[in-house]
């Protein structure tokens, strides 16, 4: 249920960068100003998040889920609406705040059903999120193209078909609560010594802000990419963004198992290294080859980041809300900052030469040697 409700989410996220293409024509925006509009979204969601996740570790509240998409809802109507740039970014930030409530406590969610399958329950909770992500563009290209920015409006249903759903998973974690009210306290002492706590933590909060600068060029800028380079139209641009999406979903659903069978430390290397001949490869190829590409960057990179939630809620025992908060919410807040950057590299230089600058990115991979073994420690 959690995961249904994570892929209307993040429908609703993805919608907003797939209708930069008509928001740039409508309103004459330029690329600071498109990237401005991720950057409130994504910083409005990465500030909340580690501050609701760290309160909701003491205080749980179960029935906020529904409540996070309420601020969805009101995001989409304002975007559908808005006749102004300042309205835009108002619909932004609304989003952004349903992002924030709704990921720290769902995480939860999704880890108290797992059955201890913690790097499954991780990937089933953010495939949810990922197809939403590809689905996005596929809605915009057929339905917000065809009828105008206010059809935007119309997936508030969606919203509202969440908010029903998140309601049942609200009594679901409360009861869950009331039946394991007597039972202790889940212990929050570290596995490994302060020093190394922070060098991974450290070197996993540089894995991911450099995965999700690469994964903003592209869900930013890849329609751009393709229209400026090969001149293709904008219905064909968000299709081709539709199937990168879609990989980029398949790869974090084959994350998460591969991770419980072989460790999450191996899908970490082998996600940001293995991706690192594909991204510096696609600024030279042509058509074809850039599609392919960008499959196998959606495939293998995507896989990485359940990795590094699960690890690092593994370092930080009893810290599940802050984990998720500060992983999601510093993955927000990575990919909204570079998306700006790279906007306004864009507007300075050229959108390839941005494509080629991020193909360099997936080298931090090389920082993985820093992380402890978990193994040893089981």
């Amino acid at each position: 249920m959690v995961s249904v409700c994570h892929l209307i989410n993040d429908v609703v996220q993805s919608l907003l960068s797939a209708i930069y293409p008509i928001l740039k024509d409508n309103y004459g925006l330029d690329y600071v100003q498109i990237g401005l509009l991720t950057l409130t979204f994504q910083c409005v969601a990465s500030l909340l998040q580690p501050a609701i996740g760290m309160y909701t570790d003491k205080r749980p509240l179960p029935y906020s889920l529904p409540v996070g998409m309420a601020s969805s809802l009101v995001g989409l109507i304002i975007l559908g609406f808005a006749q102004s740039y300042w309205l835009l970014l108002v619909g932004s930030a609304f989003v952004g705040l349903g992002s924030a409530i709704f990921h720290p406590e769902s995480s939860r969610v999704a880890r108290l059903a797992s059955g201890g399958r913690h790097g499954l329950a991780q990937s089933l909770f953010q495939v949810g999120g990922n197809v939403g992500s590809a689905i996005g563009p596929l809605l915009a290209a057929f339905v917000v193209l065809r009828h105008g920015q206010w059809s935007v409006s119309l997936f508030a249903v969606g919203s509202l078909v969440g908010i029903f759903i998140l309601w049942r998973v609200g009594n679901w974690y409360a009861e869950h609560r009331r039946a394991n009210a007597g039972r202790a306290p889940a212990s929050t002492a570290l596995i490994f010594d302060k020093r190394t706590t922070i060098i991974a933590l450290t070197v996993l909060a540089v894995l991911t802000l450099t995965k999700n600068a690469y994964m903003a060029s592209l869900s930013s800028y890849y329609t751009f990419f393709l229209i400026d380079k090969f001149q293709v139209s904008v219905q064909d641009a968000q299709l081709l963004l539709f199937v990168f999406l879609g990989a980029s979903a398949v790869g974090v659903f084959l994350g998460g198992p591969i991770g419980d069978r072989f460790g999450v430390k191996f899908v970490i290397w082998f996600s940001i290294l293995g991706v690192l001949p594909f991204t510096l490869a696609m600024p030279y190829a042509d058509l074809t080859w850039t599609v392919v590409l960008t499959i196998l960057v959606g495939l293998i990179f995507s896989s990485a980041f359940s990795a590094i939630v699960v690890f690092a809620q593994e370092l930080m025992p009893g810290r599940i809300g802050m984990i998720a908060g500060i992983f999601f919410g510093f993955a927000f807040g990575a990919g909204g900052i570079a998306a700006a950057a790279l906007g306004a590299l864009a507007d300075t230089t050229s959108i390839q030469h941005v494509f080629w600058l991020c193909s360099f990115l997936p080298l931090a991979g090389l920082l993985t040697v820093f992380l402890p073994d978990m193994g040893k420690v089981r």
